[in-house]
């Protein structure tokens, strides 16, 4: 993972490292996000920076893709090597755990369950 030379960087994935997520298996999504994207040889198209809180605790453990603005909700380690398959083959968002989508100039809302309520 070069951060000195961001050239033919793609996507910009932003991983909650805050308590909840930490605390909902974040060091493990962590590790296998970028597992995965050395893996798949992506360490020039996908670039990763652990964050703090994103305010998003009920959403543990959540992941953030820029430029797309997408944000991503309950990541499991698994869901975390999906997203990264999917950006690096693809470039598509992983549909399964989208909470917010950046579209037409505005964040947009996935309909999404909290505490059994839809909202």
């Amino acid at each position: 993972m070069a951060t000195w030379d961001l050239r033919g960087t793609k996507h910009h994935l932003l991983i909650c490292n805050g308590g909840s997520c930490m605390r909902n298996g974040g060091e493990e999504l962590t590790q296998a996000i970028r597992e995965e994207i050395t893996r798949l040889e992506g360490d020039v198209a996908v670039h990763t920076t652990r964050t703090k809180c994103n305010g998003r605790c009920q959403d543990a453990c959540v992941v953030i893709c820029y430029p797309e603005g997408n944000w991503y909700k309950g990541m499991t380690v698994e869901e975390g090597r999906e997203l990264v398959k999917s950006l690096v083959t693809t470039g598509k968002p992983l549909s399964s755990s989208l909470s917010y989508m950046f579209a037409a100039g505005e964040m947009k809302a996935e309909e999404y369950t909290i505490l059994g309520k839809k909202k």
